[in-house]
């Protein structure tokens, strides 16, 4: 499936690499190691910048632990993103796509704006999967580094269907036992969009100009960055025609039709 159907970050490559250039962006922070997609074509700009690029990622594939020990400039720490991100310095931008939770990603986007915060440094995020199917229901490769407290009830191998809130045991988009789905969607404290969009509210309440963008197309990309900074015009100028757009949006979801029923006719052949 994964050689029909485009699901990587690097299909965004124009516009992050183009915004990391806007901003002089030159040390990068990805989480969530993406080999053969975003990791190298990072790892290329930060090189070219004269930075580097430091990859968080626990468990990645055995071909990216090879690649990162002998790229020039990549450092890859194998650890869960929370337990690191506040001991890292000079962070000119992060990519985040890791863990698709609300837990996670809100905490991750309050981590890299206390770096930010603490070493004078305005906010670049970009993060994936803002849209369907992780918009507004949790996944979790790991749910026993989710505190019980904001870990949802969920399911390993049940999949989930367009319009649909609950799961579909054996059915639909779903990761096996390769990560679990909240067992319903919706609702507070759920969710990739909800999380950036709970930390929106909260910066901004607190004084905090950040502007937002939302592609809707390839499960989401969402870029956060500070709107005060002096590239922040330049990157607006970039990402919004396709911010909210609504031909990307009609576009991904007669993608994510023919993506399931791609599934689905795997699973009758299975």
């Amino acid at each position: 499936m994964s050689n029909l159907l485009i699901h990587s970050m690097s299909e965004f490559s124009d516009l992050i690499l183009g915004s990391l250039t806007l901003a002089g962006a030159r040390n990068i922070v990805e989480i969530g190691a993406e080999f053969g997609g975003m990791s190298q074509l990072l790892a290329d700009h930060a090189a070219a910048a004269g930075g580097c690029l430091t990859s968080i990622d626990p468990a990645p594939q055995p071909e990216f632990v090879e690649w990162a020990c002998t790229a020039p400039g990549v450092t890859h720490l194998a650890a869960a993103s929370l337990d690191i991100m506040h001991n890292l310095r000079d962070v000119d931008a992060w990519v985040i796509d890791g863990d698709h939770n609300y837990y996670t990603v809100l905490r991750e986007l309050e981590a890299a704006d206390a770096v930010g915060t603490r070493d004078g440094k305005p906010l670049l995020a970009f993060l994936h999967d803002v849209s369907w199917p992780a918009a507004r229901r949790d996944m979790y490769y790991a749910p026993d580094r989710i505190p019980a407290e904001h870990r949802h009830p969920h399911t390993f191998g049940a999949g989930t269907m367009l319009g649909r809130a609950e799961l579909v045991p054996g059915q639909g988009f779903r990761g096996e036992a390769g990560w679990a789905m909240a067992n319903h969607s919706g609702g507070p404290r759920n969710g990739v969009l909800t999380a950036i969009e709970d930390f929106l509210e909260a910066a901004r309440a607190a004084g905090r100009e950040l502007a937002w963008a939302h592609v809707p197309a390839v499960f989401g990309l969402g870029i956060v960055f500070d709107a005060s900074a002096p590239w922040s015009g330049a990157v607006a100028t970039l990402v919004a025609p396709f911010h909210d757009s609504a031909l990307l949006a009609a576009m991904e979801l007669n993608r994510l039709r023919n993506y399931l029923k791609v599934i689905e006719w795997q699973d009758r052949a299975a």
